[in-house]
């Protein structure tokens, strides 16, 4: 198995080295030749905007678009902006998943934050009990869903963090930036 990290802007040094931990293969994708004999695709944290306009640059948005319609394809935080269909502004999105994502939903990076979530999927997935501990650094929240997406996870006020549809994951957190193995894990099993 070979998953592709996009290595535009933001954390994929960090993804790429999860993914080594659990003995799964990587390569760094920044041109659309990259995204030949991939099985799956994480799109990593960092900006948005930025890695929009990367893609656009690269000429990676349409390869991309194709890549996620027969494809696993993970976003956490930026990437799950990226990934949205609607993040209520003007930037380059894959436009892949049903969600509406708000951009910074926690305000300015001194807001940034940790929590524990109890999420069943991840708990059934993996055969484990305890809860994820999930890092928020001027994260999104994914505002609504439609279509067949499955909530993962919310905080207890409601607000939804996690989310599914099929082979796609959108979380606004940052599970590489943690030592828990268990959304890379999930992530492999959706690929498979």
């Amino acid at each position: 198995m070979k998953i592709g990290i996009l290595a535009l802007q933001g954390d994929f040094a960090e993804h790429i080295s999860m993914l080594k931990q659990i003995g799964v293969d990587t390569v760094e994708v920044r041109l659309p030749k990259h995204l030949d004999g991939l099985d799956g695709l994480i799109m990593p944290g960092g900006e948005s905007t930025t890695i929009g306009k990367l893609a656009v640059a690269y000429d990676l948005m349409e390869p991309l678009k194709q890549f996620g319609k027969s494809h696993a394809v993970w976003g956490t935080c930026a990437g799950a902006i990226f990934l949205s269909k609607d993040a209520s502004s003007d930037q380059p999105l894959l436009g892949l998943m049903n969600i509406k994502v708000q951009r910074n939903a926690f305000g300015r990076q001194v807001e940034s934050f940790e929590t524990d979530l109890e999420i069943d999927e991840l708990m059934k997935a993996t055969g484990t009990e305890h809860p994820y501990h999930a890092v928020f650094i001027r994260a999104p929240i994914i505002e609504s869903v439609s279509g067949n997406v499955k909530v993962l996870a919310a905080l207890d006020d409601g607000r939804i963090v996690a989310a599914q549809e099929g082979r796609w994951l959108a979380t606004s957190f940052h599970p590489e930036l943690t030592s828990d193995a268990r959304f890379h894990e999930f992530f492999i099993s959706l690929v498979s």
